[in-house]
């Protein structure tokens, strides 16, 4: 960052009165601006047994399989952010479950968060950044292309809990790629 959004003043990187981190601060208005983790909302779509995957028509990862996921934007609920992305990336209708992983990102600065979802028809197709879309059982899972290991993790715990018996909720942190 260089300039302020406020009034459009030069910034400097110090730690502001109060605050213990290091921040943007405006030279002139003296506005704080908070660089902070960006939330990855999405959701695990289950038709019977199987889970309905998107191929990515766009960067990063183009041509990989994911979750319907994306950026939460301003003014929603996270709810409200994973059933937007569901709809914009697989035209599909769900209705949703609990909250089922969090992950942590940091080495990316995000936070993904996936909740279960029913979906309610059949009735879905390829969103704008999407190249394709599909159900699939565990064993149909193309592993190998998934995008994201936050994907991949996710699943995991969903065939687990299934395995077990039992659906929890899922926390944890996706480390730096070695």
């Amino acid at each position: 960052m260089n300039f302020c959004s406020n009034c459009g003043g030069k910034l400097s990187l110090r730690v502001p009165p109060g605050d213990s981190l290091a921040r943007h601060v405006c030279d002139g208005c003296g506005t704080i601006h908070y660089r902070n983790p960006l939330m990855v909302i999405g959701t695990i779509p289950e038709w019977q047994d199987q889970v309905l995957m998107c191929r990515r028509a766009i960067e990063p990862r183009r041509g990989f399989w994911t979750l319907p996921a994306g950026f939460m934007e301003l003014g929603e609920t996270t709810a409200q952010a994973a059933l937007r992305e569901t709809l914009e990336e697989a035209k599909a209708h769900v209705e949703l479950a609990e909250a089922f992983s969090l992950l942590s990102i940091p080495h990316v600065n995000q936070v993904h968060l996936f909740y279960r979802a029913r979906l309610l028809d059949r009735d879905f197709a390829p969103g704008e950044e999407t190249l394709e879309v599909g159900l699939f059982g565990e064993g149909d899972i193309p592993w190998e292309e998934i995008a994201f290991r936050s994907v991949s993790v996710t699943l995991r715990h969903l065939y687990a809990d299934r395995k077990a018996g039992t659906s929890g909720f899922h926390a944890g942190e996706i480390p730096p790629p070695k």
